[in-house]
């Protein structure tokens, strides 16, 4: 009867101790408590905040229209090109072409804008020329033909003091450059048979001051 008595007794302790509530530990302080949900990736989170991604274009002229909505205005890219043309023609190297860049070129440009030369009357009897051609009057044409000639050697005789002249300056005043002199002389030649307006970039000096 005691062992009956022993298991009664055990049982209801047990009983009880299943009916009793669970402790509840206190919580840390110090620990932040979970979500209870994973943390969303990074791409998904940017594509939340910038709202569903647009479905792609379904014709050719519907992609050709998202382009052109996203590209720069005409009125902005024309506004940029009139101010790169007015910084190039002011002579801003950086907006030069590679031709007409560093310190050496510029030079050259103001020892040939300092000076008037008969080169720059090369477009002008071009015209003249071609216009004496359309007329039908022998003596007409035989008299432009000479003078044409006559304007021509005296260019090309100009244009060689020119680069001689130009060299001896470039040498002086940048003992260290290494830059050819057929190419310092083909670019005065250049620089001075245009007419003084068609000039790029302007001039800087007027003819005759001092370089």
């Amino acid at each position: 009867m005691r062992f009956l008595r022993r298991n009664a007794d055990e049982a209801a302790e047990t009983t009880t101790a299943e009916d009793a509530p669970a402790e509840v530990t206190p919580a840390d302080p110090s620990r932040t408590p979970g979500k209870g949900r994973p943390t969303p990736k990074r791409r998904e989170a940017e594509g939340k905040r910038r709202g569903p991604v647009p479905p792609p274009p379904r014709t050719q002229r519907e992609a050709l229209k998202r382009a052109r909505g996203s590209k720069v205005s005409k009125e902005e890219r024309r506004a940029a090109a009139v101010e790169r043309r007015q910084r190039m023609m002011a002579g801003e190297d950086k907006y030069l072409l590679p031709r007409d860049r560093g310190p050496v070129k510029a030079y050259i440009r103001d020892v040939v804008d300092s000076r008037r030369n008969l080169m720059g009357l090369f477009m002008p009897l071009a015209i003249l020329v071609f216009v004496a051609l359309l007329v039908p009057a022998p003596a007409i044409q035989q008299y432009a033909t000479l003078l044409t000639t006559f304007m021509l050697l005296a260019m090309i005789v100009e244009g060689f003091v020119l680069g001689r002249l130009v060299n001896r300056r470039v040498r002086l005043k940048f003992p260290n450059d290494t830059t050819r002199g057929l190419s310092i002389g083909w670019y005065s030649f250049i620089r001075a048979s245009q007419l003084r307006r068609l000039r790029v970039p302007k001039p800087r000096v007027s003819p005759g001051d001092k370089v």
